[in-house]
């Protein structure tokens, strides 16, 4: 087997905790186990070190001082600085920012191959926050251009990527993936039994949401329409994963009902402790969060963003919303709060609609089939 280098650039990496580096961190083992080595080059914040080893891949981090152009120059150029001597067989950008900046640099410099992921599509995308900023057509441009495989998680982001120009044969669905071994439906009694272990209702009805506690993911909206389900759902119980810069206000407004336990280092638990699995964002790209509950078998309630239109089939394996609708919130919730056979029958479905369609091992094999390809002749 050829092993092939693979450099990944991304923003965040371990021990920073977030969607896109559990995502990342899960891959990566399946991916060494198909012959591609991967070194990490990321930003370095307050108290990580600028070199490590975690989990047997090469964790480079670079400092970001100063203003936030001061920080993506220096970024930018110390990770194709870095390229000089990994020389990969593919640069794989995580972001239409500062990393795929970087990845450009390089290519420029010692003709490697790019690929970019777009992690996120609609407002507070990639493309949206570039064309936002000063020069922004010039950089889209030049993406467009230079860049050889977008991997695009939703048809959202193709549709976007299509809208900026970039052909179908540079745009390569590769959708993100969870370990469905991993995040399993659990029995009955098992449950229960979790739900003593973590100190949660054994007696009504369990909803989880999971992810950052940050603006665009409306967990105001969440709080708000809480006391409307309790009403209806006597006993009802929210259970509020995460941290973020929204918790301590966001923990002074909740109402009786509302737990909130920060972030935990296994999520798994918790989504099998829990009923069903609420995830009211303004935007998203393909949430990892939703996945795992997919998986865990949990029925859900989603807002229509992002790549949740692609999965969720609306009252087939899950309920589909209106982002920023507080009263469908609150109606769709009761809604499976109240219907234990419609909960365990989108859980059922949108378990089958993840094992075929979205776990983890067909993530790795579409990327190194993609790395293959690149590292073999460039373009696609």
């Amino acid at each position: 087997m050829k092993t092939i280098r693979v450099a990944m650039i991304t923003q965040a990496y371990l021990p920073h905790v977030g969607g896109a580096e559990r995502q990342l961190s899960a891959l990566i083992p399946l991916l060494r186990s198909q012959g591609v080595q991967v070194d990490i080059l990321t930003r370095r914040y307050a108290g990580m070190s600028a070199f490590e080893e975690i989990d047997g891949s090469p964790v480079h981090r670079f400092p970001v001082p100063g203003s936030k152009p001061m920080a993506m120059l220096s970024f930018v150029s110390r990770a194709a600085l870095a390229l000089a001597s990994l020389r990969p067989d593919v640069i794989h950008a995580h972001e239409l920012l500062s990393p795929a900046s970087a990845a450009l640099l390089a290519k420029s410099l010692y003709g490697t191959p790019v690929a970019a992921k777009v992690l996120r599509g609609g407002v507070l995308g990639d493309i949206d926050k570039l064309r936002h900023r000063p020069l922004g057509a010039q950089r889209l441009a030049g993406l467009r251009r230079r860049i050889d495989a977008f991997i695009s998680i939703s048809r959202e982001i193709d549709a976007e990527l299509a809208s900026i120009g970039v052909e179908p044969a540079r745009r390569v669905r590769i959708p993100n993936g969870v370990d469905t071994d991993r995040f399993a439906p659990v029995s009955s009694g098992e449950k229960e039994q979790l739900r003593e272990n973590l100190g949660l209702t054994t007696s009504a009805p369990l909803a989880i949401f999971a992810g950052r506690l940050v603006p665009e993911k409306r967990i105001d909206h969440l709080l708000m329409a809480w006391p409307q389900v309790c009403r209806q759902v006597l006993g009802a119980e929210l259970v509020i994963i995460g941290a973020g810069e929204e918790e301590a206000q966001l923990r002074e407004q909740a109402p009786a009902g509302v737990r909130f336990v920060g972030q935990v280092d296994d999520v798994r638990p918790y989504l099998q402790a829990a009923d069903v699995f609420v995830l009211p964002s303004v935007t998203e790209g393909l949430s990892n969060a939703m996945l795992e509950a997919l998986s865990t078998g949990l029925g859900v309630v989603v807002t229509a963003v992002g790549g949740a239109p692609d999965i969720i089939m609306n009252g087939r394996n899950g309920l589909l919303i209106s982002p920023d609708d507080v009263d469908g919130l609150a109606v769709a919730l009761v809604t499976l709060l109240q219907n234990a056979d419609l909960r365990q029958r989108f859980g059922s479905t949108g378990r089958r609609t993840v094992e075929a369609d979205y776990s983890l091992a067909q993530a790795a094999d579409r990327l190194v089939g993609l790395y293959t390809r690149l590292a073999e002749g460039g373009r696609l």
